[in-house]
Order: structure tokens, then sequence, then C-alpha cells
């Protein structure tokens, strides 16, 4: 694939095969799959602050799915994504599930958001067979009830943990405290991050958990300045953790803050202004801004004229979008969930310069990260 680009030669390899016949398309097709369409599922936060990141995450999977789709989709069929909010509730996460299986006959399931509401999924999901690719923000044993139905890209937060607890350490910092997400995703996440520093024989300074909603802000920061921690991990989506930062420091905080992945850097700079320069952010998909990264270069060109936002969000949904599309495609024109399930099983291939691996006995395909930090005006520096 030197001359093409990944989704160029993805498209040309099944339209190559050419449209299925009706006789065929009746015998193989089963819900979501029609002679001219696959049908995707997605169920996660659209509303309020933490939804925001999910829009951009989502947009940036479209740049994919759009691309294929104009030049002409898998063996003539488009795919159609289909999104719900369910606000993060684990409830309304199952009905959208059972809403996408019986009324939008999903065929399977595509970046959906969560950990609790995941993990409440699981019976729907295994019943239905219906695959779940891409998902976000879902923790580690989420990912674990849900093993055999779903099929994660982005490296495990056990994994960011370690990562941003052992660069912080090597720099001579020890004094470390956590701000999470007040729900079970981030609860697991602030055990991971002990469990980090337990394996170095410390201790957290501090565990502060922060709600969704952002009503606590003021309290978690002064929290945080009260540690006298000398560097504070967070798991904040959208603007919660800039306005923590703001806070920390208002109540005579100087420690130094380190974001886990779901931590947008350029929504933090807007909010934190000259002192967004001492964030540091685990990522976990290899640089969007890449000139010699074909991959990456697509995407931007992509991003550019459909007015998407370039950044690590994005990009992540694009390179969650290219990982199901490809799946799709080695699947074949005879498409099942089980063969679908069957190909992600046996699936291993090179995204950019990040290596996918679904073969073991995990259903995380990536161990990729990368420490970057974030400059006053949102950019990333490696």
């Amino acid at each position: 694939m030197h001359r093409r680009s990944f989704l160029a030669a993805s498209a040309a390899a099944m339209a190559a095969l050419g449209p299925l016949s009706p006789a065929i398309a009746a015998n193989t097709a089963e819900s979501g799959v029609s002679d001219g369409e696959i049908v995707l599922g997605h169920t996660g936060i659209l509303s309020g602050p933490l939804g925001v990141p999910i829009k951009v995450v989502m947009a940036g999977a479209g740049l994919a799915f759009d691309a294929v789709n104009a030049q002409g989709g898998l063996s003539g069929r488009k795919i159609k994504l289909i999104s719900l909010d369910d606000e993060l509730v684990p409830e309304k996460a199952v009905a959208n599930y059972e809403k996408l299986l019986g009324e939008h006959h999903a065929f399977a399931f595509f970046g959906c958001v969560g950990s609790g509401t995941t993990a409440a999924a699981a019976k729907v999901l295994n019943q239905s067979g219906a695959p779940m690719v891409g998902g976000y923000a879902v923790s580690d044993s989420a990912r674990d009830k849900v093993n055999g139905s779903g099929y994660f890209v982005r490296a495990t937060f056990a994994r960011e943990a370690q990562a941003l607890v052992q660069h912080l350490t090597t720099i001579g910092v020890s004094r470390i405290g956590v701000a999470y997400l007040d729900n079970p995703g981030g609860a697991e996440v602030a055990k991971l991050v002990e469990a980090a520093l337990n394996a170095l024989k410390l201790q957290p300074a501090v565990a502060v958990a922060v709600k969704g909603d952002g009503s606590g802000n003021e309290a978690a920061g002064k929290a945080l300045a009260d540690s006298k921690a000398q560097a504070v991990i967070m798991y904040l989506g959208g603007g919660i953790g800039g306005e923590v930062m703001k806070s920390a420091w208002t109540a005579g905080g100087r420690q130094m803050f380190y974001g886990m992945s779901i931590v947008p850097g350029d929504v933090t700079a807007k909010l934190v202004g000259d002192k967004t320069s001492g964030l540091a952010i685990s990522q976990i998909v290899p640089y969007p801004w890449s000139e010699v990264d074909a991959v990456a270069r697509d995407y931007r060109q992509l991003a550019e004229r459909a007015k998407v936002d370039v950044g690590y969000l994005s990009y992540e949904g694009y390179v969650n979008a290219l990982v199901m599309i490809e799946a799709l495609r080695r699947t074949g024109r005879e498409l099942t969930r089980a063969k679908l399930h069957a190909t992600l099983k046996t699936m291993k291939l090179r995204v950019g310069n990040m290596e996918i691996d679904f073969t073991g006995a995990s259903n995380t395909g990536s161990r990729f990260i990368e420490m970057v930090r974030v400059t006053k005006e949102g950019k990333f520096l490696r």
C-alpha cells in the first residue's frame, strides 16, 4: 500500500468483488445488512460537558465511513451509523442497544461509550451476537465483562496509569494524587493509579471524585490544593479537568497536572490559558500531525475538507473506524455476525504507527502510549 491510502485500498478491494446478486443477498444477509447498506449502532453520552468530546470522536469516525461510502462502499454497501444519546446512564444505554437492534436493525456496534453502560449491556450483546468495535472510555473490568462481544482498540487504562506513574517517578515526583470522574469507570481508574503507585511502594497523596456535571469542580480543586500533592493524574472528560485545575490554583495549589487520554488538551488550554504549558497527557493513538505517516495525512485532508477539528479525539475516532472498515472488508461479501467475530479474533493490522492485534486472550488490540505536552494555544508537543 505504498501508493494508495488505507481507505482507498480497502474500498478498491471490496469494489473489485462486485455487488451481491439478489439471490446471494437473500441467502447471506442478516439484520442490518442489505444489498446496499451495513447498519452500525452507537450509544454514548452526547449531551452535557461529557458529550462534547464524544461528538468530536464520532465526527472523526464519520470521516472514514464517509470516505469509504464516497468510493462506493464495501462490496457496494454503504456504511450507515445510527447514534443515540444514553446520558451515560446504564438503563438508558441498555434500552438504546435494544432499540438499535430491534428498531434500527443494527448489524454491529461501533464506538460505544462508558464503563457502567458497557458492562450493563453485556447480556444484550451476548444474546444478539452483534460485535462491538472501538469503545471509548470503557474501563478494564467492563472490557472483561463483554469479552467475546467487544473489541477495543485503545490501550487499557491500567497501561495508561502505569505509564504516567512511571514517568512521574522517573523525574523524581513521589507525592502523586488522582482526580477522577465520580462514576464506576472513574472509581476503577483511581484504583489502577493506586495499584501502579503500590507497585513502587507509594500511596496516593489524595484521591478526589469529581461530578460529571461539573458541580463539584471548586471543592475538588480545593481538596487537591490542600493535599500538597506534587502532581495530579486526571481522569476527567470535557472541560471538567480545566475547571478543576483553575480551582486548585485559586485555592493555592502549585501541583503539576497530568491527564489520561480522555482529557482534551485543546479544550483545557482554552480554559486555563498560559498555565496549560505544564499539562502533559498520555495519548493512545499516534501523533495526528505527522507529515510522514500516510494515514495521518489522509485524516487531516478529510478533516479539513469536512471542517472537523484536527486532534487526538477525532483521530481516535478515525483510527477506530479504519479498524471497523478493515474487519468488514476482510470478512467478505457474505457478511454475518459470526463471520465478523471470526475475522476480528484473528486480526492483526498496522494503522499508521500503531500495531493492533486481537489474536491473543485480551480483547484490547493496542498497547500504544505516548506522552505529549500541551501548549497554551492548545497545540501538542511530543
